[in-house]
Protein backbone atom coordinates (compact mmCIF):
# COMPACT_ATOMS: atom_id res chain seq x y z
CA UNK A 1 0.00 0.00 0.00
CA UNK A 2 1.32 3.17 -0.92
CA UNK A 3 0.87 6.19 1.74
CA UNK A 4 -0.32 9.34 0.84
CA UNK A 5 2.45 12.09 2.25
CA UNK A 6 1.71 14.96 4.33
CA UNK A 7 3.70 17.43 5.05
CA UNK A 8 4.88 18.91 8.62
CA UNK A 9 5.90 22.11 8.67
CA UNK A 10 7.01 23.58 12.17
CA UNK A 11 8.48 26.76 13.65
CA UNK A 12 8.03 29.70 15.51
CA UNK A 13 6.48 31.16 12.53
CA UNK A 14 7.40 34.43 14.68
CA UNK A 15 5.70 35.96 12.56
CA UNK A 16 4.42 34.16 9.33
CA UNK A 17 5.95 35.06 5.62
CA UNK A 18 6.05 35.12 2.38
CA UNK A 19 9.19 33.04 2.44
CA UNK A 20 7.64 30.07 4.59
CA UNK A 21 4.70 30.16 2.59
CA UNK A 22 6.29 29.74 -0.78
CA UNK A 23 8.96 27.01 0.56
CA UNK A 24 5.70 24.89 1.56
CA UNK A 25 4.38 25.45 -1.68
CA UNK A 26 6.99 24.56 -3.45
CA UNK A 27 7.93 21.21 -1.78
CA UNK A 28 4.43 20.26 -1.90
CA UNK A 29 4.74 20.51 -5.48
CA UNK A 30 7.98 18.54 -6.00
CA UNK A 31 7.14 15.51 -3.68
CA UNK A 32 3.45 15.66 -4.14
CA UNK A 33 2.38 15.94 -0.77
CA UNK A 34 -1.15 15.76 -0.62
CA UNK A 35 -1.55 18.52 2.01
CA UNK A 36 1.07 20.36 4.61
CA UNK A 37 0.36 21.38 8.24
CA UNK A 38 1.61 24.44 9.31
CA UNK A 39 2.63 23.42 13.61
CA UNK A 40 3.33 26.75 15.10
CA UNK A 41 5.24 25.79 18.32
CA UNK A 42 4.50 26.79 21.97
CA UNK A 43 7.35 27.60 23.73
CA UNK A 44 10.37 26.59 21.57
CA UNK A 45 13.07 25.00 23.46
CA UNK A 46 16.20 26.10 21.41
CA UNK A 47 15.01 29.89 21.10
CA UNK A 48 15.68 32.47 23.18
CA UNK A 49 13.35 35.41 24.03
CA UNK A 50 15.09 38.84 24.18
CA UNK A 51 13.61 41.67 25.53
CA UNK A 52 15.09 43.51 22.36
CA UNK A 53 13.55 40.81 20.32
CA UNK A 54 11.02 38.41 21.98
CA UNK A 55 8.82 35.33 20.55
CA UNK A 56 5.15 36.53 20.11
CA UNK A 57 2.52 34.68 22.24
CA UNK A 58 1.65 31.51 20.96
CA UNK A 59 -2.06 32.29 20.34
CA UNK A 60 -0.96 35.02 18.53
CA UNK A 61 1.29 33.70 15.85
CA UNK A 62 -1.51 30.59 15.78
CA UNK A 63 -3.87 33.00 14.57
CA UNK A 64 -1.47 34.61 12.48
CA UNK A 65 -0.58 31.37 10.30
CA UNK A 66 -4.40 30.81 10.20
CA UNK A 67 -4.27 34.26 7.79
CA UNK A 68 -1.93 33.09 5.89
CA UNK A 69 -3.27 29.68 4.54
CA UNK A 70 -6.68 30.81 4.63
CA UNK A 71 -6.84 30.96 0.80
CA UNK A 72 -5.42 27.80 -0.18
CA UNK A 73 -6.66 24.47 0.35
CA UNK A 74 -3.52 22.36 0.25
CA UNK A 75 -2.50 23.91 3.15
CA UNK A 76 -3.86 23.31 7.11
CA UNK A 77 -3.00 24.67 10.33
CA UNK A 78 -2.66 21.59 13.32
CA UNK A 79 -2.28 23.38 16.66
CA UNK A 80 -0.69 20.75 18.53
CA UNK A 81 1.85 22.23 19.95
CA UNK A 82 0.06 25.16 21.33
CA UNK A 83 -3.12 23.18 22.19
CA UNK A 84 -0.07 20.70 24.40
CA UNK A 85 1.30 23.96 25.81
CA UNK A 86 5.40 24.10 27.57
CA UNK A 87 8.32 22.97 25.32
CA UNK A 88 7.55 22.47 22.18
CA UNK A 89 9.43 19.07 21.08
CA UNK A 90 9.84 17.69 17.57
CA UNK A 91 9.91 13.92 18.66
CA UNK A 92 6.47 14.14 20.62
CA UNK A 93 4.57 15.92 17.72
CA UNK A 94 5.82 13.50 14.97
CA UNK A 95 5.20 10.37 17.43
CA UNK A 96 1.64 12.00 17.59
CA UNK A 97 0.61 13.12 14.02
CA UNK A 98 2.57 9.62 13.16
CA UNK A 99 -0.36 7.99 14.97
CA UNK A 100 -3.07 10.00 14.07
CA UNK A 101 -2.28 9.74 10.45
CA UNK A 102 -1.90 6.10 9.81
CA UNK A 103 -4.66 4.68 9.87
CA UNK A 104 -5.87 7.31 7.30
CA UNK A 105 -2.85 5.62 5.02
CA UNK A 106 -1.33 8.96 5.13
CA UNK A 107 2.70 9.16 6.32
CA UNK A 108 4.19 12.50 7.50
CA UNK A 109 7.08 14.21 5.70
CA UNK A 110 8.67 16.52 7.81
CA UNK A 111 9.89 20.01 6.12
CA UNK A 112 13.01 21.52 7.50
CA UNK A 113 15.67 23.94 6.50
CA UNK A 114 19.30 22.41 5.97
CA UNK A 115 20.58 24.73 8.71
CA UNK A 116 18.02 23.66 11.25
CA UNK A 117 18.65 20.03 10.26
CA UNK A 118 22.09 20.22 10.67
CA UNK A 119 21.32 21.00 14.37
CA UNK A 120 19.03 17.93 15.04
CA UNK A 121 21.74 16.16 16.43
CA UNK A 122 20.82 18.43 19.51
CA UNK A 123 17.37 18.26 19.71
CA UNK A 124 15.83 15.73 21.79
CA UNK A 125 16.17 11.97 21.04
CA UNK A 126 17.28 12.71 17.52
CA UNK A 127 17.48 9.09 16.52
CA UNK A 128 13.70 8.25 17.25
CA UNK A 129 13.25 11.24 15.21
CA UNK A 130 14.62 9.76 11.61
CA UNK A 131 12.50 7.00 12.18
CA UNK A 132 9.46 8.61 13.05
CA UNK A 133 9.17 10.63 9.91
CA UNK A 134 10.38 11.47 6.08
CA UNK A 135 12.44 14.46 5.44
CA UNK A 136 12.38 17.30 3.05
CA UNK A 137 15.87 19.09 3.54
CA UNK A 138 14.77 22.80 2.02
CA UNK A 139 18.28 23.95 0.52
CA UNK A 140 18.26 27.48 -1.19
CA UNK A 141 20.52 29.58 -2.87
CA UNK A 142 23.63 29.64 -2.89
CA UNK A 143 23.46 26.15 -0.90
CA UNK A 144 22.23 24.35 -3.61
CA UNK A 145 25.89 22.51 -4.14
CA UNK A 146 25.28 20.82 -0.77
CA UNK A 147 24.38 17.64 0.00
CA UNK A 148 23.06 15.50 2.96
CA UNK A 149 26.52 13.96 3.86
CA UNK A 150 27.54 17.91 4.91
CA UNK A 151 24.70 18.27 7.36
CA UNK A 152 23.35 14.47 8.73
CA UNK A 153 24.05 15.14 12.70
CA UNK A 154 26.98 12.62 13.45
CA UNK A 155 24.57 10.81 15.96
CA UNK A 156 22.40 9.38 13.37
CA UNK A 157 25.15 8.62 10.71
CA UNK A 158 25.14 4.74 11.11
CA UNK A 159 21.54 5.11 10.52
CA UNK A 160 21.16 6.55 7.19
CA UNK A 161 22.32 5.03 4.17
CA UNK A 162 23.12 7.54 1.19
CA UNK A 163 22.71 7.87 -2.28
CA UNK A 164 26.25 8.11 -3.88
CA UNK A 165 25.11 11.74 -4.48
CA UNK A 166 24.63 12.54 -0.77
CA UNK A 167 20.73 14.53 -2.32
CA UNK A 168 19.02 11.44 -0.81
CA UNK A 169 19.19 8.79 1.99
CA UNK A 170 16.78 6.20 3.98
CA UNK A 171 16.49 4.97 7.14
CA UNK A 172 18.40 1.43 7.68
CA UNK A 173 15.51 0.26 10.21
CA UNK A 174 12.35 2.22 9.60
CA UNK A 175 12.39 3.16 5.83
CA UNK A 176 11.79 6.50 6.42
CA UNK A 177 13.53 8.63 3.65
CA UNK A 178 15.59 11.76 3.69
CA UNK A 179 15.51 13.75 0.44
CA UNK A 180 17.21 17.44 -0.66
CA UNK A 181 14.38 19.88 -2.16
CA UNK A 182 15.87 22.98 -3.94
CA UNK A 183 13.24 26.07 -3.15
CA UNK A 184 13.24 29.33 -4.27
CA UNK A 185 15.17 31.96 -2.55
CA UNK A 186 13.70 34.64 -0.56
CA UNK A 187 15.84 37.22 0.73
CA UNK A 188 13.06 38.02 3.71
CA UNK A 189 13.28 36.39 7.80
CA UNK A 190 11.36 36.47 10.43
CA UNK A 191 14.15 38.58 12.77
CA UNK A 192 14.42 40.75 9.94
CA UNK A 193 10.76 41.27 9.77
CA UNK A 194 10.70 41.98 13.43
CA UNK A 195 13.57 44.32 13.74
CA UNK A 196 11.31 46.52 10.90
CA UNK A 197 8.70 46.44 13.07
CA UNK A 198 10.45 47.47 15.96
CA UNK A 199 11.99 50.36 13.89
CA UNK A 200 8.46 51.37 12.74
CA UNK A 201 9.11 50.51 9.15
CA UNK A 202 6.91 48.94 6.25
CA UNK A 203 6.50 45.23 6.05
CA UNK A 204 3.93 45.62 3.42
CA UNK A 205 4.68 42.70 0.63
CA UNK A 206 6.93 40.44 2.81
CA UNK A 207 3.79 39.58 4.70
CA UNK A 208 0.19 38.33 3.08
CA UNK A 209 -1.67 41.45 3.25
CA UNK A 210 -4.26 39.91 6.30
CA UNK A 211 -1.23 39.16 8.44
CA UNK A 212 0.37 42.30 8.16
CA UNK A 213 -2.63 43.75 9.89
CA UNK A 214 -2.98 41.46 11.86
CA UNK A 215 0.21 41.98 13.48
CA UNK A 216 0.26 45.87 13.50
CA UNK A 217 -2.91 45.92 15.20
CA UNK A 218 -1.49 43.35 17.84
CA UNK A 219 1.47 45.47 18.67
CA UNK A 220 3.35 42.59 19.55
CA UNK A 221 6.85 43.54 17.99
CA UNK A 222 6.10 47.17 18.73
CA UNK A 223 8.87 48.93 20.67
CA UNK A 224 8.79 50.45 24.28
CA UNK A 225 7.54 54.25 23.14
CA UNK A 226 7.12 57.66 25.29
CA UNK A 227 4.11 59.98 24.58
CA UNK A 228 6.60 61.92 21.84
CA UNK A 229 7.15 58.32 20.26
CA UNK A 230 4.14 57.42 20.22
CA UNK A 231 2.90 60.08 17.67
CA UNK A 232 5.87 59.14 15.23
CA UNK A 233 4.54 55.75 15.50
CA UNK A 234 1.02 56.60 14.57
CA UNK A 235 1.95 58.41 11.43
CA UNK A 236 4.27 55.65 10.67
CA UNK A 237 1.27 52.83 10.91
CA UNK A 238 -1.03 55.65 9.21
CA UNK A 239 1.93 55.46 5.66
CA UNK A 240 2.46 51.46 5.75
CA UNK A 241 -1.65 51.38 5.67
Amino acid sequence: MTLRLVGVYGGTFNPIHVGHLRAAEEVSEALGLARVLFVPSAVPPHKTDAAHDGIAPAALRLAWVRLAIADNPGFEVEPIEVERGGASYLVETLGALRERLAPRGEAPVFLVGSDAFAEMGAWRNPERLFALSHYAVMVRPPRRSGCLTDWLPAVVRDQIELAPDGRSGRHRHAGTWLRVVEIAGFDVSASDLRRRLHENRSVRYLLPEPVREAVLASGAYRAPTGPAAAGHRENQLSQQR
